[in-house]
């Protein structure tokens, strides 16, 4: 069989859940339910990538940060610690979002779980108000 020769199966699912299922993959644009389980399986697989990885290529993602910058010295400790993680942060931006908010967003690449360490830190820092760590990755179809 060809790699990229499509399989069809079949999956059985209460009526209720999979009308549901119906509507979010319409509000999201989904033409049919075959792209919207294809990916889901890729979101589970670049997940499960990130948890098991401990390749330092094979996990990419974004820290997104709101933060009041009256904040004391929170911009001089956001950048002491990307550069103490500098082998992890591939890229940063930053923006004035109202007088007193700033959003940074920073692009990471490297293993999954010194990714999560690093989030977690940054994102525990007196003075941020919301964080977020988003992962993503390669899923090559097999």
């Amino acid at each position: 069989m060809n790699d990229h020769e499509l399989q069809r199966f079949g999956v059985s699912i209460g009526e209720a859940l999979l009308e549901k299922f119906d509507k979010l993959i319409a509000e999201q644009g989904y033409t049919n339910r075959s792209e919207a389980i294809r990916d889901l399986i890729r979101n589970r697989l670049v997940e499960t990538e990130f948890e098991r990885s401990s390749d330092a290529r094979a996990s990419i993602g974004t820290i997104t940060l709101v933060y009041d910058h009256h904040t004391r010295e929170i911009g001089d400790v956001l950048t002491d610690i990307a550069h103490d993680h500098h082998d992890l942060i591939i890229s940063t931006m930053h923006a004035h979002l109202t007088h007193n908010s700033c959003l940074e967003v920073i692009l990471v690449k490297g293993c999954g779980k010194e990714i999560r360490a690093f989030a977690d830190h940054v994102i525990s820092i007196r003075g941020v108000k919301h964080g977020k760590l988003v992962i993503t990755g390669l899923v090559e179809d097999e």
